[in-house]
């Protein structure tokens, strides 16, 4: 199945990450740079996309019960069509992680950028690891600020460090030129963090959560889906509901290209994810509580459903937009998005009130579009403002209710300090990336137990009585070194977890 790919551009900026598909390149097999801060403009150049962007067939996930037995789900198992494919596997197993540390890849010698196989490396093995470990601590952009702008360290030894080479055809490119290339291999050897050996365990995260002053807590569906909100990829999300559209592929309903050419399919489903009665979950409430407690740093969301507001949470980023406000993608003209409400609920397409219609068949008519961040978009300037801020703070991270295969949000977990603990909280494992301790399950069962844990009350009317005080010891089953199975934890059938069967 071919997917809908967006147009290179020859003006994309290091300035405008995009949200990208799953396994999708633009034209030229490039992916666009994600979370950059470095001032200059490229025009993207020719790459491959690396053995995680393959394609994978869909898994059958087996759903973990409280007995130690595992059931045939009926949840399909998420796409594997990913940047940087979400295949959960043993995550400590590092026999496939090209970068699973930095003392475990090639040393200098191995690769050579001259064709002289008797060249002197170009740089030592001291200086080659010092630049990788500079990279995990720094992100992406910031690395590169410092050591090509600032220290001006030549790019083809930076390239040499990260194991890149140009196309032959740009060995004698200008580093501007070559700029891209860097990006790319930096942050592809970024997407390999190393698990921290010190943090296997529940106990850890409770600790973890006491102790940790600046938590970031990126969130995805799976926290509203017990709000009675579709997530995107099981046997009842939101793509399995598009099939009486005829899709080529069901992300096609939220491509900016598809929707201009063919806005009225669009709105013909919009109404079926728009924000309407919805309650905030325990899991939106343990976000606000972390924020009581003066220990969130920011909530990067990737819903649109806007519970956090409902949540009261404060410190708050939507990274993929909401209906809150909509915009011509004609004039760029705003206006609140109850002024398109009806439009969404009857199944109309909205017509900037500003712009001359012409409805000719070669004409783009100027259509309002939520400000949801549909695939081939560049994500909110917030997100370019607050994420290089607030990744020289996070001293943790969670991950709550994603399966992170959507970039550049995908792209956090590499781009903060990698010696800053990593947690997930999510019905499926996260196999692509190392985390630190994966609590597998519900996720409001999940952070009810480490409330319970903490000594923390929190109140959700979904709760006994209202409260975590009243829950008792939720079971799950432990697997060395670091993941936790809790009730509704959905894993393969090749993973360590059967054992159990």
């Amino acid at each position: 199945m071919f997917t809908r790919r967006r147009k290179s551009s020859s003006d994309a900026s290091l300035l405008s990450p995009k949200r990208i598909r799953v396994n999708e390149a633009s034209e030229d097999g490039t992916y666009p740079p994600c979370l950059p801060s470095i001032p200059c403009t490229f025009t993207p150049l020719p790459l491959t996309p690396g053995p995680q962007d393959d394609n994978l067939t869909d898994p059958e996930y087996l759903s973990y019960n409280t007995d130690n037995t595992f059931t045939k789900s009926d949840t399909n198992a998420p796409t594997n069509r990913s940047h940087g494919t979400d295949v959960p596997t043993n995550s400590t197993d590092n026999s496939s992680n090209e970068y699973s540390s930095v003392e475990d890849t090639i040393v200098p010698g191995a690769l050579l950028l001259q064709t002289d196989s008797d060249a002197t490396p170009l740089l030592t093995e001291e200086e080659y690891l010092s630049l990788r470990r500079a990279a995990q601590k720094k992100g992406t952009a910031n690395f590169i600020k410092e050591y090509l702008f600032d220290k001006a360290m030549p790019i083809t030894h930076l390239l040499y460090a990260f194991d890149a080479q140009p196309p032959q055809n740009l060995v004698n490119a200008s580093d501007i030129q070559l700029i891209p290339i860097l990006h790319k291999a930096v942050s592809k050897f970024l997407r390999h963090r190393k698990k921290l050996d010190h943090i296997n365990t529940l106990e850890d995260v409770v600790r973890l959560l006491k102790e940790s002053k600046n938590i970031m807590v990126l969130t995805g569906a799976g926290v509203s889906v017990s709000c009675g909100i579709p997530d995107f990829r099981s046997e009842n999300g939101i793509y399995s509901r598009l099939s009486e559209f005829e899709l080529d592929d069901p992300q096609d309903m939220f491509d900016i290209n598809y929707f201009k050419e063919r806005p009225k399919v669009f709105y013909s489903f919009a109404k079926k994810i728009y924000p309407s009665n919805f309650k905030p979950s325990p899991s939106h409430y343990f976000i606000k509580l972390l924020e009581d407690k003066q220990k969130l740093l920011r909530n990067y969301t990737q819903n649109i459903d806007t519970l956090e507001q409902s949540a009261n949470i404060n410190n708050i980023l939507q990274c993929h937009g909401s209906f809150a406000r909509a915009t011509c993608v004609k004039c760029g003209y705003k206006v609140d998005g109850h002024m398109i409400k009806d439009d969404i609920l009857n199944s109309r397409v909205p017509y900037c009130p500003r712009c001359p219609q012409n409805m000719s068949p070669n004409h783009n008519p100027a259509l309002m579009k939520p400000d949801i961040v549909f695939f081939g978009e560049k994500l909110p300037d917030e997100f370019d403002h607050f994420f290089p801020l607030d990744r020289e703070k996070v001293d943790l991270l969670i991950v709550m209710g994603s399966s992170l295969r959507v970039a550049p949000v995908s792209e956090i977990m590499g781009q903060i300090p990698h010696d800053v603990p990593q947690i997930v909280i999510n019905k499926t494992p996260i196999g692509h990336m190392e985390f630190d301790v994966q609590l597998l399950g519900d996720c409001d069962t999940i952070v009810a137990e480490l409330c319970r844990l903490c000594g923390w009350e929190l109140k959700h009317e979904k709760l006994p009585n209202g409260s975590s005080n009243n829950c008792t010891d939720a079971k799950f089953e432990f697997l060395k070194p670091c993941w936790y199975l809790f009730e509704g934890a959905q894993v393969l059938p090749d993973e360590d977890a059967c054992r159990y069967v």
